[in-house]
């Protein structure tokens, strides 16, 4: 048996006294059925926009079709967001919210005196593992589409963040993820090499339309 790519094979056999080749498919590492998407872009370039578009769009569709069929009692979608701290038009930090619960955890602030300090704010990584990893667990069991936003440079100075992820990574369940451009980190790179990962930036251009189409690669596998 002679491999042709990276996740296919193909052998011959004899029918009808001809060599007839034929293909075999098999899943590599980190496959699955439905896809992560990650959305990614520039800082403030309207990921989590796009994000929240696509959310709203798929909770309106599935409630209709859960309803159809007197299932009004399933859990759509689970997760966590991140959502800036403002005050007077000025960022001082940022916040997470559990998709479910609405449980909050400020887990960066300028005005947080901490040892860990990341674009000039301090952060609390007790705060985020006290929202976010039951609210990844919760989803990977009971939501169909699981949802974490972001996976950025704030949230991956936690360990035990960066293993929930990677927990929530293996679970064959439709998610979507907003990732941070430019970092390095090998949490990151592993999503980006995921044979069912597909990465799409927001640009000025395509801000508008992108939650469609992920909209519709989400859709085609549930």
């Amino acid at each position: 048996m002679k491999r042709i790519d990276q996740i296919g094979y193909y052998d011959h056999i004899t029918y009808a006294g001809r060599s007839v080749a034929f293909s075999i498919r098999v899943r590599g590492k980190n496959m699955g059925i439905h896809p992560k998407i990650g959305i990614t872009g520039l800082p403030r370039s309207g990921k989590s926009a796009v994000m929240e578009k696509v959310l709203s769009m798929l909770k309106e569709e599935r409630e209709r079709e859960l309803s159809a069929r007197n299932l009004g009692d399933t859990e759509i979608i689970g997760g966590i967001c991140t959502e800036p701290i403002l005050e007077n038009g000025e960022r001082l930090g940022y916040k997470i919210r559990d998709l479910v619960t609405g449980d909050e955890g400020e887990i960066a602030h300028k005005s947080i005196d901490s040892r860990l300090r990341v674009l000039g704010y301090g952060l609390n990584t007790a705060e985020l593992e006290r929202v976010a990893i039951p609210a990844i667990q919760h989803a990977i069991d009971n939501c169909e589409v699981i949802v974490i936003d972001e996976i950025g440079k704030f949230a991956v100075e936690s360990e035990a963040f960066v293993n929930a992820v990677r927990t929530a990574l293996e679970v064959d369940k439709p998610t979507l993820l907003t990732l941070h451009k430019k970092s390095r980190h090998p949490l990151l790179q592993d999503i980006r090499r995921r044979d069912d990962g597909r990465i799409l930036e927001v640009t000025p251009v395509n801000r508008a339309l992108l939650p469609y189409k992920i909209h519709k690669l989400m859709r085609e596998t549930y």
